[in-house]
């Protein structure tokens, strides 16, 4: 990696055009802790993963910090000041970022879910953020709020668990029982988020295939029965 940033940045200087040049870089997700989500063909039960997400909880997949929270960082010589940003961002606010520093208009585009952040990337004054959504799926949804963190598991047994990122970044510390308010202002925005979103494919391509099934012609001892077949 080393090495292709310094030929990307030694063609820019050549070119003189390192100074017009933005860069940003980050990445999509917290390394791999569970073999699940591997992206391998083969059993990896036994195989030791090596990613390592510092003091963040879990990993891709997950909605905890080690899964979610990525390494970031943005250069651009006269145009961006020197330093470390932990400020609230999120991947989305790059287009009206982008847009608003190349001076495109965003007016007719569809609602956006982003931000233009570019004082906060420039300057470091604060982000505009307040809120991050993790993630809103039928059996799970991941809100954040200001400090406040929600992670919800709706499949029986449900389970609620409360974090304080700033204080416990590291969400070792479940607040749901002391603070009720908060998961209930949560558990209400994300329940919002669901009934503005689309039914996700993949749940609904199963169903309707559970319900195919359910048409299948009775199996008799000694009986074998092939599902998938039309009938």
């Amino acid at each position: 990696m080393d090495d292709q940033i310094a030929r990307v940045l030694k063609a820019l200087e050549k070119n003189k055009m390192r100074n017009d040049t933005l860069i940003v870089f980050q990445s999509d997700n917290g390394g791999t802790r569970n073999a699940l989500f591997a992206g391998t063909g083969f059993d990896v039960s036994k195989v030791k993963i090596p990613c390592d997400n510092g003091p963040y909880r879990e990993g891709k997949g997950s909605l905890y910090e080690g899964g979610t929270r990525v390494v970031a960082f943005a250069n651009w010589p006269k145009h961006i000041k020197a330093g470390t940003s932990n400020e609230m961002l999120h991947v989305v606010d790059l287009f009206p970022t982008m847009a608003g520093i190349a001076g495109a208009s965003t007016s007719k585009s569809k609602p956006l879910d982003g931000m233009d952040v570019w004082p906060t990337l420039s300057e470091g004054k604060p982000s505009p953020r307040t809120e991050v959504v993790y993630n809103i799926e039928p059996y799970r949804a991941g809100v954040r709020q200001g400090d406040w963190k929600l992670i919800w598991g709706t499949t029986l047994p449900g389970k609620v668990e409360l974090y304080n990122i700033k204080d416990d970044a590291s969400e070792k510390n479940n607040l749901a029982a002391q603070n009720p308010d908060k998961v209930a202002t949560l558990q209400k925005r994300a329940t919002e988020l669901a009934a503005a979103g689309v039914k996700p494919t993949l749940l609904e391509v199963s169903f309707k295939e559970i319900m195919h099934e359910m048409h299948a012609p009775p199996a008799f001892p000694g009986e074998e029965l092939e599902f998938g077949q039309e009938n």
